[in-house]
């Protein structure tokens, strides 16, 4: 755990929709108490029920945010990419972490102190739109989450989760939309409530349909209608 350069932190700051609005003035303001903090793959960030003593913001690496049953079982909530950021719910309500986090690839965060954050609420009527925006995308993607659990099928949830992510980072190539999943199937499971078997049955069952095709982690989008309407 150690300060990060100012300028650093600033153009951090600045490429988040929570503080992107603020004057850069007041971002240095904030970047000089930001901490920089260093996870290994694999290593937990927070766990449920931590207290929320901070705001992270990504700087590099992919973080899942995730729930455990009683009994052991894993299911992914979200998965994050820089510039985003993760705890702000906690913060606001003072309770413990509601979900854990760890790291799937080496991962860099932002350090923010509950104290900082919540002045700079108090302050700056940009971050409190913001903070407001950002719990309703929570809401709302919780909400979309539980109806896909209960109106669609599993090979419907994948298709789902496979679309979504090409949207938020597919990569056309030669007219073909490629993604790099970044996540094991492990993880893809506990993002749609199944197994890691029933998953990877269901990826070649797309593939052998002609909708999509593997390549390790990577998945080519053969016929992107094809794939979603099967979302649907």
């Amino acid at each position: 755990m150690s300060p990060i350069p100012q300028e650093r932190a600033v153009a951090l700051l600045q490429s988040t929709e929570l503080f992107g609005g603020l004057h850069e003035e007041v971002l240095r303001t904030v970047a000089t108490d930001a901490i920089e903090r260093r996870f290994g793959k694999g290593e937990v960030i927070f766990q449920e029920g931590d207290p929320a003593e901070a705001l992270l913001v990504l700087v590099e690496g992919i973080v899942k945010v995730y729930v455990v049953s009683a009994r052991g079982g894993e299911m992914v909530l979200a998965t994050l990419r820089p510039p985003g950021s993760l705890g702000e719910v906690s913060l606001l309500d003072g309770g413990p972490r509601s979900a854990s986090a760890a790291a799937i690839e080496p991962t860099t965060v932002l350090a923010l102190a509950r104290s900082t954050f919540l002045g700079l609420i108090d302050r700056e009527r940009s971050v409190a739109d913001a903070m407001l925006r950002a719990s309703g995308h929570l809401l709302r993607r919780l909400t979309g989450q539980t109806a896909d659990l209960v109106f669609l099928d599993l090979e419907g949830r994948v298709a789902k989760l496979l679309a979504s992510m090409a949207d938020e980072r597919g990569v056309r190539v030669d007219g073909e939309l490629t993604l790099d999943l970044g996540v094991t199937q492990n993880d893809l499971a506990a993002m749609v409530g199944g197994s890691r078997q029933s998953v990877n049955q269901i990826l070649h069952a797309l593939a052998a349909k002609g909708i999509i095709r593997l390549e390790h982690r990577t998945v080519f989008v053969v016929e992107e209608d094809a794939l979603r309407r099967r979302a649907t």
